[in-house]
C-alpha cells in the first residue's frame, strides 16, 4: 500500500466531509461513550497499487473496538478511484463492504494470477471477502462511491 496521509483540517478535508454529507449522515455513539461524528480521515493515494485517491473516514479508535481492525467509510470521491488488489491474508481478516452510496466495479480473485470475478455494485449491496481472496474496488459512476468498511479478525 502507499502511503497513507493523516487530514485532519484544511480545504482537502473540508472538501471530503462536504461531498460525503451530501449522501450519509457522519455519526457514532459508542456505548457508554461520548457522541461524536468521526476520529479521522486518512487520505490513501494509489492504494494498494491502484488508482486515484482514497479517503477512509474512520469512525472509531484503534483500541475502540474488540477484535476490530477498522470500521470506517471508504470513499471513492471520483470516477476511476479505486483501491487495488490486495489480501488480508497476513493478518486472517475478513471484511465486509457495505454501499452506501454511488456505482463500483468490485472484482476478487483467488491468489495473484486467478481469473477475476466482477461484479457492478450499488447501494445497498454487500460484500463478504475472506480472508484467502484478492479483491479491488473502483468507483465506475459519476458520483462518489461510499462503503462502510467492517474488517474482523478471524483467529
Amino acid at each position: 500500500m502507499s502511503g497513507t496521509v493523516i487530514l485532519s483540517e484544511g480545504a482537502e478535508f473540508d472538501h471530503v466531509i462536504r461531498e460525503v454529507s451530501k449522501y450519509i449522515h457522519l455519526y457514532v455513539m459508542p456505548f457508554g461513550r461520548d457522541e461524536r461524528n468521526f476520529t479521522r480521515i486518512d487520505k490513501r493515494e494509489n492504494m494498494y497499487g491502484g488508482k486515484g485517491t482514497v479517503h477512509m473516514i474512520q469512525m472509531f479508535g484503534q483500541k475502540e473496538l474488540s477484535n476490530n481492525r477498522l470500521a470506517a467509510y471508504m470513499v471513492l470521491l471520483n470516477k476511476g478511484d479505486e483501491s487495488g488488489f490486495h489480501t488480508h491474508y497476513e493478518r486472517n481478516e475478513e471484511e465486509l463492504y457495505v454501499v452506501v452510496h454511488g456505482t463500483g466495479e468490485y472484482r476478487e480473485r483467488t491468489g495473484t494470477e486467478g481469473p477475476i470475478r466482477r461484479k457492478v455494485l450499488q447501494k445497498g449491496d454487500i460484500t463478504a471477502i475472506s480472508s484467502i481472496g484478492y479483491h479491488s474496488i473502483e468507483n465506475t459512476g459519476d458520483q462518489p462511491l461510499i462503503m462502510f468498511v467492517i474488517t474482523t479478525n478471524n483467529p
